[in-house]
């Protein structure tokens, strides 16, 4: 079944230790939060995927922040590029609530599942070449796992890029390779690729996206994923 085969995966994407810079910075942050989280048990480990195993959309980040998912064990949650992020999915269709702020808080996912090309926060949120390729066999297990997959939304070029190579690890490859940009599509096997920059405050804050900007890249998500 599909929910006991990303069950395994988000086991062995917590258990994993391959880099050691990775490791040492995710428990590094830990140890030293800013004082508005200094009462708080972080959990700093590698985070695995999360949302609906039946879904169509697949939405793909960089890496969890050092004091966001790093802290609360789920992607994009407990930071501001989390809260845009699910306030667009909520519009949409896609999210129970809109806010993320715990693993536990009852957000759940319709349609969808939420991953990373790399699952530990990275120091300035820049993996290295052989960070990305050490997880990358975790996103090409879930695009696998995800039997009625049939898009990808990536948050930004990092997970543009790394979209591309999980697809050709999976045996899917353009005869050109796409170029980025928000609500670019490209059609890579059964799939549609749909790019969006990223939800960080770097973009956020400077209007490069905006709310409305995000939502139509879900909306466009969902209807190329066949949704209602």
């Amino acid at each position: 079944m599909p929910e006991a085969t990303l069950t395994e995966i988000c086991d062995e994407v917590v258990a994993c230790s391959r880099c050691p810079r990775l490791v040492e910075w995710r428990s590094e942050s830990a140890a030293h939060p800013p004082a508005r989280f200094a009462h708080e048990a972080y959990w700093a480990r590698p985070l695995p995927g999360f949302g609906d195993p039946r879904a169509t959309i697949l939405l793909v980040g960089l890496a969890p922040a050092a004091h966001g998912g790093n802290r609360t064990g789920r992607m994009f949650t407990g930071d501001r590029s989390g809260e845009f992020l699910f306030g667009a999915m909520h519009r949409t269709g896609l999210a129970s609530r809109s806010t993320s702020v715990a693993a536990d808080d009852g957000l759940e996912l319709t349609g969808a599942y939420v991953s990373a090309v790399v699952r530990c926060a990275p120091p300035d949120n820049k993996p290295t070449p052989q960070e990305r390729q050490n997880c990358l066999p975790f996103l090409v297990r879930e695009i696998r796992a995800l039997t009625e997959l049939r898009v990808v939304v990536a948050l930004g070029g990092f997970a543009w890029d790394g979209v591309l190579r999980a697809m050709g690890e999976v045996g899917f490859r353009p005869p050109a390779r796409p170029d980025f940009g928000h609500l670019a599509e490209a059609t890579i096997g059964p799939y549609v690729l749909v790019g969006s920059y990223h939800p960080s405050q770097q973009n956020t804050f400077t209007g490069r996206l905006t709310p409305s900007m995000l939502d139509a890249v879900m909306s466009r998500a969902r209807e190329l994923a066949g949704h209602a």
